[in-house]
């Protein structure tokens, strides 16, 4: 027994290592990605914010034995703190627009791609260790060939599946079950390509990137819906409702039995639907930016949010219901005569007792004969 608990410690610290490693590793390439693009070495300052992320898993190890926390995951969120601001600097970039912009930066990256493939062939004597580093130039240079909207995409892509399999591979803490995660599971792989939708759809056009202020506005309601990433709250809340609890009043019953419908409901109106709704109408109303797909996902998010409205008031009257199946509280029913109450004697012998005649009392023999 305990070297099995020995291995299932060491497979959870090996799952909370190699999770945050991932973690780190992709916002250093978003990072570097930044400083090619930026042509300036001081962008890599960002990689500092992944200290926040060293500092929470070495607390996490010291103390939870690499499990995870009840309700949030301070891995996840201190991953988005750490890639967010990188996806902000290259969508704004002036040139994540046209892929033709970089033509003579690519140029120049060929040239230097043939320098490279000289030097490798005139030094094939030289020794293996100088033989990778020269093709891991060569692949780096590759890569930096890449034009910018082909990079963020990737980008983003890539973050939205790392936080699904990051999600899925942290060891599960606090009170959530192996059903639950997985259900959590499912509803991150809806949520993050709705997401992707949003940012794709909305920052393709030519109006909105010539508009500096629309992206920001786009990229702030994007950062607020990849907020519901770190938090478990749509599986934690599902409770088995006391008996107890029908007599404290409707929103008690009502909060206790729909917590975690509530919180999907809430996910929808207030950070995604809701947002991205407000969004598409925006864009094709004011700004006057209409094409199929734009209106398409503009009415999936009304029909989205018009569903859970609905679902919202099927709760209500189901816990209506289930409030006049139970319309009287167990304090406040009166206990029968041939039950009697458990703090004394029942409410109606007292009545009977006030209602009788008042009788003298009679004298005992002491009163009446006081003694000399």
């Amino acid at each position: 027994m305990a070297e099995r608990r020995g291995r299932i410690g060491g497979l959870v610290l090996l799952k909370a290592l190699a999770t945050r490693l991932l973690f780190v590793l992709h916002s250093l390439v978003a990072v570097w990605r930044v400083t090619w693009v930026k042509e300036e070495h001081w962008y890599w300052l960002l990689a500092l914010l992944n200290l926040l992320l060293v500092l929470e898993t070495v607390l996490t190890l010291k103390f939870k034995r690499g499990r995870g926390y009840k309700w949030f995951s301070p891995a996840i969120f201190l991953y988005l703190i750490n890639i967010i601001p990188s996806l902000w600097l290259l969508e704004m970039h002036h040139g994540n627009q046209y892929c033709s912009a970089q033509s003579e930066k690519m140029a120049q990256n060929v040239s230097r791609r043939g320098d490279i493939n000289q030097t490798m062939t005139s030094h094939r004597q030289a020794n293996g260790m100088e033989n990778i580093l020269e093709l891991a130039r060569g692949f780096v240079d590759n890569l930096s060939m890449v034009c910018d909207p082909v990079w963020t995409l990737g980008l983003h892509q890539t973050l939205l599946l790392i936080l699904i399999i990051g999600r899925w591979l942290l060891p599960i803490g606090g009170t959530i079950t192996r059903d639950q995660l997985s259900e959590l599971l499912l509803m991150f792989v809806g949520t993050a390509a709705d997401i992707l939708e949003f940012t794709t759809e909305t920052l393709k056009e030519n109006n909105v990137r010539n508009n500096p202020a629309l992206v920001s506005g786009i990229l702030v309601v994007w950062t607020w819906s990849m907020l519901q990433f770190p938090l478990d709250l749509a599986v934690q809340l599902k409770l088995v409702c006391p008996s107890s609890v029908k007599a404290r009043g409707f929103l008690r019953l009502f909060l206790s039995q729909y917590g975690a419908d509530l919180w999907a409901i809430g996910l929808s109106f207030f950070i995604q639907d809701g947002p991205f709704l407000v969004v598409r109408l925006v864009l094709m109303i004011y700004f006057q930016v209409i094409n199929h797909m734009l209106v398409f996902f503009a009415v999936k998010n009304s029909l989205v949010m018009a569903l859970h409205f609905y679902r919202l008031v099927a709760l209500i009257l189901a816990t209506r219901a289930s409030m006049e199946d139970h319309p009287e509280s167990p304090k406040t029913q009166p206990s029968s005569p041939d039950q009697p109450s458990e703090s004394g004697p029942s409410e109606w012998e007292d009545a009977s007792r006030e209602a009788l005649p008042l009788q003298a009392s009679p004298v005992t023999s002491e009163e009446s004969y006081p003694t000399p």
